[in-house]
């Protein structure tokens, strides 16, 4: 394999592996031991903290207008989860547009070590996109870094011990509420935005001490690395000032249709769902609410604000036919329309990527995976891929993580990467 500059063709350093394996792990443990705690004690706790609906932090002001993407509208400090733990954290609002091209307000919360950064260069920001998939703000990670209780913090506490890990390496870490007020689960330009929004709100935010010559990276797995490659997707153009180090993604959902398609009928029927309930409710001109029946109709206005935490529980086994008024709706060529507007790929990142999937992920087919791949290749894409031998979805957002975070570190670091498609 050929090297360069102490790394391997894929631009990671060679000897990363065993001790940032364990390192992983050991935060991972510690981090579940806390959330395992939090779920005990948590609602007593964390009654106080309002839902964002409810939260006159999250609205808009009246002359949003007026500001740049990325503007600090508003901030306030707060403790993580509540608790006492070593990080300077704020919620920062700021401005973003959607996908209609209408002003929006977003909610990013900023997190910054406490000790000093020894490390070369600026101190790095890492964009962690946690995978909301909601249709519900409740659902929003702010709700609950800041202490929130309800079934809707499942995914935010999910995704803590990657954070976690970053926050013990000294990086800065932004986690915004991509899915913005309206929780548009399944708007790649909405999400994109909001990401790409958030970080300048975060690099410009005076209190976490970042600047222009912060290196910057973003991370996400699942629905998590929807919204992250849809940002990297639309920098170029959106937000050149927003200049990527290097980004890692991982379970990466590509063809919609067959991953509702899978999960239909079976255990994961809520996600199914979710994607059919999603593109019905965001684009209602798309035509896939006239395709839903007075049963689909009911349970679009029942789980409004649902999660899809929420709905894979409540949903097991459920068929999406049931809810349609059409045969095969999931195949229907309206609907397949409408998420067609939703797959990644119609451009490719100018940012080094580490993209990994599982070969058996039991949530989202790695063939969609495999597709994305070839397309971002065929535009002159800079890669390195990992098709995980290991088993299933959740299992490899562990076991993966620490090649996403070693490729991270090298990207920081400044080390070479090499131009071009490599697989690991």
């Amino acid at each position: 394999m050929n090297k360069i500059h102490g790394t391997s063709a894929t631009g990671q350093s060679p000897h990363r592996g065993p001790r940032a394996i364990r390192t992983i792990s050991a935060t991972v443990l510690a981090a579940l031991t806390l959330l395992a705690t939090m779920l005990v004690t948590a609602p007593p706790a964390f009654a106080g903290v309002p839902h964002p609906d409810d939260d006159p932090f999250y609205a808009a002001p009246a002359d949003l207008a007026s500001y740049p993407n990325g503007a600090v509208l508003d901030s306030r400090p707060i403790a993580l989860f509540g608790l006492p733990l070593p990080v300077s954290a704020w919620q920062v609002a700021y401005r973003t547009t959607d996908a209609s091209d209408r002003p929006a307000p977003g909610v990013a919360t900023v997190m910054v070590p406490m000790l000093p950064w020894f490390g070369p260069g600026a101190r790095p920001l890492l964009s962690y996109q946690v995978p909301e998939d909601s249709l519900g703000t409740r659902c929003a990670p702010s709700f609950a870094l800041r202490g929130g209780w309800d079934t809707g913090v499942v995914n935010t506490l999910i995704d803590t011990p990657f954070m976690a890990e970053a926050l013990r390496r000294g990086w800065a870490v932004v986690a915004s509420d991509y899915e913005g007020p309206q929780s548009r689960f399944l708007d790649g330009v909405n999400s994109g935005r909001g990401v790409l929004d958030g970080i300048r709100a975060a690099r410009d935010f005076p209190a976490a001490g970042l600047g222009p010559a912060t290196p910057i990276g973003a991370w996400g797995y699942s629905g998590g690395a929807f919204a992250t490659l849809w940002a990297a997707q639309m920098q170029p153009r959106y937000a050149p000032d927003v200049r990527f180090a290097g980004i890692t993604s991982g379970g990466v959902p590509a063809d919609w249709p067959a991953i509702a398609r899978h999960a239909d009928g079976g255990v994961q029927a809520g996600l199914a769902l979710l994607i059919l309930f999603a593109v019905a409710r965001n684009n209602p001109a798309d035509g896939v609410l006239e395709l839903l029946n007075e049963h689909g109709r009911a349970a679009l206005a029942e789980d409004a604000a649902a999660c899809g935490s929420d709905l894979v529980p409540k949903y097991v086994g459920a068929r999406a036919d049931d809810f349609s008024t059409v045969p095969n709706v999931l195949s229907h060529p309206t609907f397949r329309a409408a998420t067609a507007a939703q797959e990644l790929g119609g451009s490719a990142p100018t940012v080094p990527m580490y993209l990994y999937h599982s070969t058996t992920d039991d949530v989202i087919p790695v063939a969609g995976f495999t597709d994305l791949l070839g397309r971002y290749c065929a535009q002159g894409a800079t890669i390195t891929s990992l098709h995980s031998m290991l088993p299933t979805h959740n299992p490899t957002a562990i076991g993966e993580a620490s090649g996403a975070m070693g490729y991270l570190a090298d990207r920081f670091a400044g080390v070479p990467v090499a131009a071009g498609c490599h697989s690991r």
